[in-house]
């Protein structure tokens, strides 16, 4: 056990490492083009996300959480689900580069045609260091990983920056996403030394599919219903408000899901490792649930609160439209560790058909809400986000409790002290809002108001979390 939690602290260390460094340059990177750019340009790739995330579902077949699940796998098994990588990427990008005209006529922007052509490359050349990736991932290696997460950024942010500065609008974003996935495959089969063999198992392949294929769909629907709010809002609003909502989404899921990834690729391997023990993976879940709502909650009630003076400073008032649906997002997508942390452990115990019946019933929901909400404007669409969030809470809960008897009451005892603290933190990040003019003066100080009221009540009530955060910070930071 002792190994296991050293495995998990290395892996943390470093996941966090490349996480935290590459969403910061790439932070850095997206406020100055996002500058130059219009919320227009954003909207536009917005538009086609729906085709080329579905398109990568269907690409990684489940196939990477299923080789990571699997104690035994062979050199067979990987290089089989490298060719289904490459047939299934060339096959849709064959589709999407027949279909770009109709889709570019559906939202009647003729230049989707060729940006749907020109980005759907990504998927092939993706496809081609997919299997690099998951071994990296199995090996919890995430310091190879950062070298070349940081390198990647580095090479093609200077491309985004210097295509937006000089007026190419729109592709700049393209073609600074399309050499992201070319540098990071050139460096991930540099640095990984492995190489497909002339084999594809029948065996290998069923086996693999038939864990996969349930996540294949959950992740199917599961992409489409994350991109359908994209396309309603393409459809029925103008670009400039699905730019808004596109900006304001990626704001908000920035603290939630970047922290929640940390933890997801590194758990996943860690707990599939004492799957069969049910009371130490119960324990250890709802300790992983209250470190990462200790992390996530306030750091999301604080963009809440400081969310009008970051915009106006970072991106510059054009942008202020995005700012109420950034704050009702917030509330939307705090929770997103919580369901994803629940749904990583069905697939822990191997239960993807609970994953997909999950995924349908929630997708019902979503959709009775969206179009629901659609009639009355873009920020009543987000504060629908937040029903379903909630709704969709209860659901994820009550089957981690019908499998290691943690349900939605007991979690909700767990992290119930950190959410009551975040609430108050947001609303005293907002304060110096309501009362100060200057946007310096109101991020910095509502900044400080915030954080010291979290972090001082945390002491004084003494919240196991933040010692273990502390102690665990402190200790990586000496191995470094």
């Amino acid at each position: 056990m002792s190994s296991l939690k050293q495995k998990t602290a290395t892996g943390l260390k470093w996941s966090s490492i490349e996480r935290f460094s590459s969403q910061g340059i790439s932070f850095v990177i997206g406020i100055i083009i996002a500058r130059i750019l219009s919320p227009s340009d954003y909207g536009i790739i917005g538009m086609i996300l729906i085709f080329t995330e579905v398109s990568g579902v269907f690409i990684n077949g489940g196939f990477r959480a299923a080789l990571i699940r699997k104690q035994n796998r062979t050199d067979s098994d990987l290089s089989t689900v490298f060719y289904y990588n490459i047939a299934v990427s060339l096959f849709f990008y064959f589709v999407l580069f027949v279909s770009a005209p109709y889709i570019a006529n559906f939202y009647d922007s003729p230049v989707l045609a060729m940006v749907i052509r020109v980005v759907s490359l990504n998927m092939v050349i993706g496809a081609l260091g997919a299997i690099q990736g998951t071994i990296l991932n199995i090996a919890i290696d995430f310091k190879t990983q950062t070298k070349i997460t940081v390198i990647t950024l580095i090479i093609t942010g200077t491309i985004g920056i210097s295509m937006a500065y000089n007026g190419y609008g729109v592709w700049a974003l393209v073609f600074q996403g399309l050499a992201s996935t070319v540098v990071s495959t050139v460096l991930l089969w540099s640095f990984i030394g492995w190489k497909p063999k002339l084999v594809f198992s029948l065996n290998s392949f069923k086996e693999l599919f038939g864990f996969g294929s349930k996540l294949m769909l959950s992740g199917l629907l599961d992409t489409a219903y994350r991109n359908i709010y994209q396309v309603v809002i393409g459809k029925k609003f103008t670009s400039a408000e699905l730019g808004f909502f596109t900006r304001a989404k990626g704001l908000a899921q920035l603290p939630s899901s970047n922290i929640t990834n940390i933890i997801q690729r590194v758990t996943f391997p860690v707990l599939s490792e004492m799957q069969d023990n049910v009371i130490p993976l119960g324990n250890n879940y709802r300790k992983l649930l209250k470190m990462s709502a200790f992390v996530i909650f306030p750091l999301m009630m604080l963009l809440f609160g400081l969310a009008e003076p970051l915009v106006k400073i970072l991106l510059t008032d054009k942008w202020l439209p995005a700012v109420p649906m950034l704050q009702v997002l917030c509330f939307g997508y705090m929770f997103y560790p919580i369901h994803a942390i629940n749904l990583n452990l069905l697939q822990v115990k191997g239960r993807s058909d609970l994953f997909l019946c999950l995924e349908i019933i929630k997708k019902v929901l979503i959709t009775i809400v969206l179009f629901a909400t659609a009639p009355f404007g873009v920020l009543v669409m987000c504060y629908g986000i937040i029903v379903t969030s909630v709704l969709a809470l209860i659901i994820n809960t009550y089957f981690t409790g019908r499998l290691i008897n943690v349900g939605f009451l007991k979690q909700i005892k767990d992290i119930f002290p950190i959410m009551i603290l975040s609430f108050i933190t947001g609303f005293l990040a907002y304060l110096p809002s309501m009362i100060l003019t200057e946007s310096y003066f109101q991020l910095v100080l509502g900044g400080i108001l915030g954080a010291v009221f979290f972090i001082g009540l945390s002491y004084l009530f003494k919240l196991s979390e933040l010692n273990e955060l502390i102690n665990f910070l402190f200790k990586q930071n000496k191995e470094l």
